[in-house]
C-alpha cells in the first residue's frame, strides 16, 4: 500500500514538476535568469494572479454597494481604534454611522496631527491606532510643506491587496495578456536614506527599495549600495541595455522615466562601451566593492554582439528608441497625470513611439486612493478603492471654508471637480489630503475619478483660480500650434507677489521679468510669471510674443482669468521668462538638496512658494 502511495507522489510530483516547466517554457524568458530567479519569478506571478483575480472579484462586488461598503469600512475603523489615546478623545465608540462621524469629527489638517505623530515618534504606542505604525512615511515636500505620516500593516496590505496586485493582474492578464511573461523589467529605485525616530521606528520615505521584486528585475542587488543617484541611474540603464528582452520600464512618475531617456542620449556612448568591454567605466562615482562586483557581471558576458547592435540604434536617433533597442518591450508604467503629463506627452511622442504607457495605481503616502481599470486610455481614470480610505468630497466652491460640508461619494456629479477627504487605516482622520479630482464616471456605484492638482499649486491672486490643468492647457495650445516649432521641455509658474521676497539690490532678478526696477509693488496689478524652457536658447525678445498669446491662451480656457484681465481687470498680463537648457535638470538636483523629498518621490512643482525657488530660476534665465 505504502509502494501505491509513494508512487501516486512522485507522478503527481512529476506531473506538477512537468506543467510548471511546460507553462514556463512557453514564455519569453530573460537570458540572465537562473534557474531560481526564474522559478521565483512564475511563481510569484501566479501568487499576483491569485491575489490580483481574488480582490478583483471583491473590488468589482464592492463598487456594486459602494455606500454601505464604505460605511461599514468606516465603522470598523473606529471600532479598533475607540480605545487608542485619540479615539477616546473624539469618543469613537460614540459614533454609530457615517453621518455621526461626519457631524462630530473636525475635517483636518497635519497641524491637527503634529502633537500625536511626535509622540509616536518617541515610542508611544496606542495613540492614532491599535496597530503600532512599522514607520513614518516622509511625504516630498516638493508642493508644499513636508509631513510624517504613520504607515500601519493594515494600510501597507490594502495598498499591496487593491492596488498592486489588483493593478498588476488586471493589466498584465487582462488589458496586455503579453506582459505575462518571465522577462526582467527595468524598475526606477534608489536606495533610501532611512533614520530613526527617539522610540526607534524608521523615517523615511514611503516608497523603498523593491528588494523582494529583485529576481524579476535587470538591475543587481548590488546597486542597493550605492548611495549616488547619478551613478545609480547609470547602473539602472546599464544593465538594462544588455538585455535585449527586457518586458518592462516601471517608475514612480512619467518625469523620472522621460529622465531615464535623456539621460541615456547623453551618455550612450560610455554604456556601449562598458558593454563592449566586459567593464564599467572608470569615472563612475562607487566605491571599490561596488565597482568589483558591477565587473564580475559584466564580464561574465561581455558583448559585442549587443554593444554593436545598440551603437547602430542609437547613431539613427532616439525617435521610438524604446522599441528598437528592446524589441519585446511590453509597456512602461508611471503616473502621467498632473505634473506628469507633459512627460508622459513627450515619451509619447518621441521616446515610446509604439509602446504602451499606463498608469495602474493612484496613491499617496497617505494610502492608496484608487486603481485604473483601464490603463491603456491616454486620460488616466481611477475607480476609487472602497477598503483603503473612507472618502468625503469638498465641491470646489467651498474649499475656501476651515469646515466646509462634504459630500459622499453617490452624492457627487459627474463632470464636477472636489477636494478629497480621506479617513485613512493609519491613523488620520478627515484629512484634507490636498488633491483635486474630477469625477468621470461611476462604475456601479463607485466614482471613478481623473486626478487634476494639488491644491497648493493653484495660482489664485484675484480668485481667478487658474488650476495647473489649465495653464497645461494654455501652454500646449501655443507652444503645439500652427506654426510654432518649439519644443515645449518644461515650466513652472510664480504668482508676482512672491517678487516682494526678493532683495531690492537685486535688480536684475526685476529686469529678467521685464519689470522696471520699483522700490516696491505699491500700484502694481499682480500677474503671473511662467518659467518656461524650450529646446533651445530663443531670441529675448520672444518673451513678449510668448507673453501675449500665453495670456490668450489663458483667457480662453479660464473664464475667470479672463474676467479679471478684461476691460483694464485687476491682473496684468502675464510675463514668460525663457530659461536656458537644462535648466529644469539643475531644478531637480537643487530640489533634492534642499528638501527631504528621495528621489523616488520627486515632482516639478508648477507653482513655486519661496524666494530661493524664485531665485533659482532668475539666476537661470535666458538673460
Amino acid at each position: 500500500m505504502m509502494l501505491y502511495i509513494s508512487l501516486f507522489v512522485v507522478i503527481f510530483v512529476g506531473g506538477l514538476l512537468l506543467s510548471v516547466v511546460a507553462q514556463i517554457w512557453k514564455k519569453r524568458r530573460s537570458k540572465f535568469h537562473s534557474a531560481r530567479s526564474l522559478l521565483v519569478h512564475f511563481f510569484i506571478n501566479r501568487f499576483v494572479y491569485l491575489l490580483g483575480a481574488r480582490a478583483r472579484g471583491r473590488l468589482e462586488k464592492d463598487t456594486k454597494s459602494f455606500p454601505q461598503v464604505q460605511e461599514t469600512f468606516l465603522l470598523n475603523i473606529l471600532k479598533k481604534n475607540s480605545k487608542t489615546r485619540y479615539g477616546r478623545e473624539f469618543k469613537f465608540n460614540e459614533i454609530t454611522s457615517r453621518r455621526d462621524f461626519t457631524d462630530v469629527h473636525p475635517i483636518t489638517k497635519y497641524d491637527h496631527y503634529k502633537a500625536f505623530v511626535d509622540e509616536i515618534a518617541q515610542g508611544k504606542t496606542n495613540v492614532l491606532t491599535n496597530q503600532d505604525p512599522w514607520m513614518l512615511a516622509v511625504t516630498s515636500g516638493t508642493t508644499g510643506k513636508s509631513c510624517l505620516i504613520p504607515k500601519t500593516r493594515d494600510n501597507s496590505r490594502a495598498f499591496v491587496e487593491y492596488g498592486f496586485s489588483v493593478g498588476l493582474y488586471h493589466t498584465l492578464f487582462n488589458v496586455l495578456p503579453q506582459a505575462d511573461n518571465l522577462q526582467k523589467s527595468l524598475k526606477l529605485f534608489h536606495a533610501p536614506q532611512v533614520r530613526y525616530s527617539e522610540g526607534g521606528i524608521p523615517i523615511g520615505p514611503s516608497t523603498l527599495a523593491p528588494s523582494l521584486q529583485l529576481h524579476a528585475l535587470s538591475t543587481p542587488r548590488v546597486h542597493l549600495d550605492v548611495p549616488s543617484e547619478p551613478a545609480g541611474l547609470y547602473i539602472h540603464v546599464l544593465f538594462a541595455l544588455r538585455d535585449r528582452d527586457l518586458g518592462a520600464i516601471l517608475g514612480n512618475f512619467a518625469f523620472w522615466i522621460h529622465g531615464v531617456f535623456v539621460f541615456l542620449e547623453k551618455n550612450w556612448k560610455l554604456m556601449v562601451q562598458d558593454l563592449e568591454k566586459g567593464e564599467i567605466n572608470a569615472d563612475l562615482e562607487i566605491t571599490d566593492g561596488v565597482r568589483t562586483e558591477l565587473n564580475k557581471l559584466l564580464k561574465l558576458k561581455p558583448d559585442k554582439q549587443r554593444a554593436n547592435e545598440l551603437r547602430e540604434e542609437f547613431q539613427k536617433g532616439f525617435d521610438g528608441i524604446a522599441r528598437r533597442i528592446w524589441p519585446h518591450l511590453a509597456y512602461v508604467h508611471g503616473v502621467m497625470s498632473g505634473s506628469s503629463e507633459l512627460y508622459a506627452m513627450q515619451l509619447r511622442e518621441r521616446y515610446l513611439k509604439g509602446v504602451a504607457l499606463c498608469s495602474t495605481i493612484y496613491g499617496a503616502t497617505e494610502g492608496l486612493i484608487g486603481v485604473n481599470l483601464w490603463p491603456l486610455t491616454t486620460e488616466s481614470c481611477y475607480l476609487l478603492a472602497p477598503r483603503s480610505m473612507f472618502f468625503e468630497f469638498i465641491p470646489l466652491e467651498r474649499t475656501h471654508e476651515q469646515q466646509p460640508k462634504t459630500l459622499f461619494g453617490e452624492e457627487l456629479e459627474p463632470g464636477c471637480s472636489y477636494e478629497l477627504v480621506v479617513t485613512t487605516l493609519s491613523g488620520l482622520y478627515r484629512y484634507r489630503i490636498g488633491d483635486v479630482v474630477k469625477v468621470v464616471r461611476f462604475h456601479n456605484s463607485c466614482p471613478v475619478v481623473e486626478f487634476q492638482y494639488r491644491q497648493g499649486q493653484l495660482l489664485n491672486m484675484r480668485s481667478e483660480k487658474t488650476t495647473e490643468t489649465m495653464m497645461y492647457e494654455a501652454l500646449t495650445n501655443v507652444l503645439r500650434g500652427k506654426g510654432e516649432k518649439f519644443n515645449f521641455v518644461d515650466y513652472t509658474c510664480a504668482e508676482s507677489i512672491l517678487l516682494e521676497l526678493i532683495p531690492k539690490k537685486m535688480d536684475f532678478v526685476l529686469e529678467t521679468i521685464g519689470q522696471k526696477c520699483k522700490a516696491d509693488f505699491d500700484g502694481v496689478k499682480p500677474f503671473y510669471i511662467i518659467f518656461l524652457e524650450l529646446s533651445a536658447t530663443r531670441d529675448s525678445k520672444e518673451n513678449e510674443v510668448l507673453s501675449r498669446k500665453l495670456d490668450h491662451a489663458l483667457c480662453e480656457v479660464n473664464p475667470f482669468y479672463l474676467i479679471r484681465r478684461e476691460n483694464g481687470g485687476c491682473i496684468d498680463t502675464l510675463k514668460v521668462c525663457l530659461v536656458q537648457p537644462g535648466t529644469f535638470q539643475k531644478f531637480r538636483d537643487f530640489l533634492l538638496k534642499v528638501t527631504p523629498t528621495a528621489v523616488n518621490q520627486l515632482k516639478i512643482p508648477r507653482k513655486l512658494t519661496s524666494k530661493e525657488q524664485l531665485m533659482f530660476f532668475c539666476e537661470n534665465s535666458g538673460h
